[in-house]
């Protein structure tokens, strides 16, 4: 599989480098499904994980307004993409990788 890009089943443009990682959807074995998330990258400081927010808009019954509410999401950025805080990127749902990973970066915009 080595040089080999997997298609992964979603419309994202693959990655130009490759890597070794085991936990890259386009090099590696591990597949995807579920949800497919935007937002920005705030933290990159772990190894090969990234702390990614979203921002989106909820509905308040009571006073029949909209609220805004944040998420935090951390989420497996594989070598190849090279992502930084402050990257618009995509998150796919995956299996867990560890206890508060279950996404992983498939997409730097």
């Amino acid at each position: 599989m080595k040089g080999q890009v997997k298609d992964i089943g979603i419309d994202v443009k693959a990655p130009e480098t490759t890597c070794e990682d085991i936990h890259c959807p386009f090099h590696g074995k591990l597949s995807v499904r579920g949800q497919v998330i935007d937002g920005i990258v705030v933290s990159d400081k772990m190894n090969n994980t990234a702390v990614v927010e979203r921002n989106y808009l909820k509905y308040d019954s009571k006073y029949e307004r909209y609220m805004k509410k944040t998420s935090r999401y951390s989420a497996h950025c594989p070598p190849c993409l090279q992502v930084k805080a402050g990257d618009e990127v995509k998150l796919v749902e995956c299996r867990p990788l560890s206890k508060t990973v279950a996404f992983v970066i498939v997409e730097k915009r």
